[in-house]
C-alpha cells in the first residue's frame, strides 16, 4: 500500500502529529456530542504510559454528568469508527487511566512517515504565521560613552533570537538598537570636557558652524570621562545643575552643544557596532532617544489640545490611572524647567514607528525592573490615541547573577565589561582535538565555542528569572549547555562526511528497529511546537530545551544504533536519513539562538 493511503488525514508539512490526532479525536468528541474544542492531543507528560495524551474528557464530565473515565472510555471505543479500516496503522496503542486520561502511541509507520514529509522542505514542516505583521523590536538600549558592560549582554540575546524566530515565522521585522543619547548623561560629558578643554570652539557661543570634524575626544576617552563627570555631578549640586543647564540647551538646539554630542554619538557607534558584531547580534536600525526630537513638541501640544495631558505642578503630565485602586503614576512629558524625560522619548518613538514605520507590534527587550516605566507609557500612548490597541510589549528580563545571588560583579567588586566576560569565555572553552587545527583555526572555533556557551546559558533561561552565570559549569561538554550541543552537532557532520553522505534528502527514514530511533524520531517531531511557543510566547527557553533534549536523544541513539556496521542497506540508509534530518534540526535551531556550527571540534 502507498504511504500517502495509509493515513485518512494526510500529514503534511503544516501538521504536527498532535494536531493530526487532534483531528481525529474531534471527530470522536463530536460522534457523542462532546465539545470538539476539547480533543486537544499533546505530548504526554508521563512518556511511560504513552507518547502522547488527551485529557478532554475532565471539562467534558461536569456537563455530560459523566464520570470521565466513563467518557473517554466511550471515545476510544468511537475511534474504531473513525479511524477506517486502512488507517488502523495510526494507533500502536491506547488506553485510559483514572480520572479520565487517554494515553497514546503512535505506530513507527506514522513517526517515519511524518518526518519523511518534511526531510525535503526547507522550513522542516515547522509553524509560520498566518496572520503575518511588521514587528518592531526594540532591543540592546546601550547607552552613548558608557561601556557594553555584563549587565547588557541578556537584551541583545534575547532580543536577537526572537527577532530571528519572527522572521522565520513569516513577519516582517525591523529591529533597533534605541541609543540611550539624549539624558541627563550627555550634559554631564559636556561639563566635563568644558572642564578640561575649555578652550574648544564648542563652547563659544559666537561660533556657530564649521566646527573640526575631528572629535576632541575617542571613546576610550568618553568611556573614562563619563563616570568621572557622574561622581562630579553626585557630591556637587552645582555641578549637576550645570549638566542639567547643559542638557537643557543641547536639547533646545544650541550649535556647539550639538556638534560634540555628534561627535559622542559617532564615536560610541563605532565602538558598539563592533562589540555588537562580536556577540553575532545585528540592528536594522541605529535611532536613538534624539531621533524623535521633533516629534515632542507637537505630540505634548497635542496632547495638551485633546486634554489627555495636563499642568501638574508646573510640569505637563498625562494621567494613566484607570481607576480609583490603579496607582500607577502619571507619565511625565516635560519637567517644570521645560526638559523632557525617557518616557517622554519613548512615547515620541511609539508615534514615529507607528506613524512613519507602520509598526503593527512592538517588542521592547528591557529589564524587567523597567517594567512600571513602560507599563506608564503604553497606557499613556493609548490614552493619547498613538495606539489604539495593545500593540505594545515588555519582555523584561531578569538579571544575571554572581554565585552570591546578587548582580555579577568582578573579582575586584566592579561591574564586568562585556569584553570581558566574552574573554572569560574564549579562556574557558577548549577543543576536544587541538592538534588537529592550525592556530588561526583554533581561534575561529574558539569564538563559536564561547559565544555558544554564553549564549546557551543565558537563553535556556526562562527569560523572566535570574540566573546564576558559573563559566565553568557553562563551558563543559557533558550537560545542558553549549558546547554539548555542538559537540552533538558536530558528531553527525563527522559520521556523513566518513560515510560521504552529500545529500541525506535523497534518501529515506524508516520505522522504527529499536527504542532509541523512536525516540529520535518522537523528538524530531516536536521541533515546529517548540517554535511555535517561542514565537508566541517571546520564550527562548523553549527552543533550548528541544536542543538539548535532541542532543540527548541523538547521542542515545548513536550508542545504541551503528550505523557504520549495520549490514542491512535499506536499515542503514534509514538510519543516514535519521542523522541527517537531525543535523538540520540542529542547522536551524542553533541558527535561530544565533549560534554557528563548526566542521570540526
Amino acid at each position: 500500500m502507498n504511504d500517502e493511503l495509509i493515513f485518512s488525514y494526510d500529514i503534511n508539512i503544516h501538521h504536527t502529529i498532535e494536531s493530526y490526532l487532534g483531528e481525529i479525536f474531534k471527530q470522536a468528541f463530536e460522534r457523542y456530542n462532546y465539545p470538539k474544542e476539547n480533543a486537544v492531543v499533546s505530548l504526554s507528560a508521563r512518556p511511560e504510559l504513552g507518547q502522547f495524551q488527551c485529557n478532554g474528557a475532565m471539562p467534558c464530565a461536569k456537563v455530560a454528568k459523566k464520570a470521565p473515565f466513563k467518557i473517554a472510555e466511550e471515545i476510544i471505543t468511537n475511534l474504531d469508527e473513525v479511524v477506517f479500516a486502512s488507517n488502523r496503522k495510526v494507533f500502536a496503542d491506547i488506553s485510559v487511566v483514572k480520572p479520565g486520561f487517554i494515553n497514546i502511541t503512535v505506530t513507527d509507520d506514522l513517526l517515519s512517515y511524518a518526518l519523511n514529509q518534511t526531510l525535503l522542505n526547507k522550513r522542516l514542516g515547522c509553524y509560520k504565521t498566518n496572520n503575518p505583521q511588521h514587528v518592531f523590536m526594540d532591543f540592546g538600549g546601550p547607552n552613548v560613552a558608557k561601556p557594553l558592560h555584563i549587565g547588557h549582554i541578556r537584551s541583545p540575546l534575547i532580543g536577537d533570537c526572537l527577532q530571528r524566530v519572527y522572521r522565520f515565522c513569516g513577519d516582517k521585522v525591523t529591529s533597533d538598537v534605541h541609543l540611550g543619547d539624549w539624558g541627563t548623561q550627555m550634559g554631564m560629558l559636556i561639563e566635563e570636557i568644558k572642564l578640561e578643554q575649555p578652550g574648544l570652539p564648542y563652547f563659544d557661543e559666537k561660533i556657530i558652524d564649521n566646527y573640526p570634524e575631528k572629535s576632541p575626544v575617542s571613546v576610550a576617552e568618553l568611556n573614562c570621562l563619563y563616570p568621572q563627570a557622574s561622581k562630579r555631578c553626585k557630591s556637587d549640586p552645582e555641578a549637576m545643575n550645570n549638566a542639567r543647564q547643559a542638557t537643557f540647551e543641547l536639547q533646545q538646539g544650541r550649535a556647539g552643544y550639538r556638534a560634540l554630542w555628534r561627535h559622542f554619538v559617532d564615536e560610541s557607534i563605532k565602538s558598539l557596532k563592533q562589540d555588537y558584531k562580536n556577540l553575532g547580534v545585528s540592528f536594522d536600525l541605529w535611532l536613538g532617544e534624539s531621533d524623535v526630537q521633533s516629534l515632542i513638541e507637537p505630540m505634548v501640544e497635542s496632547s495638551l489640545a485633546s486634554g489627555t495631558a495636563v499642568h501638574s505642578e508646573g510640569a505637563i503630565v498625562i494621567p494613566v490611572a484607570e481607576s480609583e485602586e490603579d496607582k500607577t503614576p502619571p507619565l511625565i512629558l516635560l519637567k517644570s524647567d521645560g526638559a523632557v524625560m525617557y518616557g517622554t522619548t519613548d512615547l515620541a518613538t511609539i508615534v514615529q514607528r507607528v506613524r512613519d514605520w507602520g509598526a503593527e507590534k512592538i517588542i521592547y527587550v528591557v529589564d524587567k525592573r523597567q517594567s512600571l516605566h513602560f507599563k506608564q507609557v503604553f497606557k499613556a500612548a493609548k490614552r493619547a490615541g498613538i495606539i489604539d490597541k495593545d500593540i505594545c510589549v515588555h519582555i523584561g528580563f531578569g538579571t544575571l547573577n554572581g554565585a552570591d545571588g546578587k548582580p555579577f560583579k568582578t573579582r575586584d567588586g566592579g561591574v564586568m565589561q562585556l569584553s570581558t566576560l566574552i574573554e572569560e569565555a574564549k579562556s574557558a572553552a577548549s577543543l576536544r582535538h587541538p592538534e588537529d587545527f592550525s592556530e588561526f583555526e583554533k581561534e575561529a572555533l574558539i569564538q563559536q565555542i564561547a559565544l555558544a556557551t554564553v549564549k546557551f546559558a543565558d537563553l535556556s533561561n526562562p527569560y523572566s528569572s535570574d540566573y546564576v552565570f558559573d563559566i565553568a559549569a557553562f563551558s563543559q561538554y557533558e550537560g545542558k549547555t553549549g558546547p554539548y550541543l555542538l559537540y552533538t552537532a558536530v558528531r553527525i557532520k563527522s559520521i556523513l562526511r566518513k560515510l560521504d553522505i552529500k545529500n541525506t534528502g535523497e534518501l529515506k527514514i524508516m520505522p522504527s528497529t529499536s527504542d532509541a530511533q523512536r525516540a529520535l524520531q518522537l523528538c524530531l517531531s516536536q521541533l515546529s511546537l517548540a517554535i511555535q511557543k517561542t514565537y508566541e510566547r517571546c520564550e527562548p527557553h523553549h527552543l533550548c530545551d528541544y536542543a538539548y533534549r535532541l542532543a540527548v536523544a541523538f547521542n542515545k541513539f548513536y550508542a545504541a544504533d551503528s550505523i557504520i556496521h549495520e549490514k542491512d542497506e535499506a536499515k542503514r540508509q534509514g538510519l543516514i536519513a535519521l542523522s541527517g534530518l537531525t543535523l538540520k534540526h540542529f542547522e536551524l535551531v542553533l541558527n535561530l539562538l544565533g549560534m554557528t556550527i563548526p566542521d570540526r571540534m
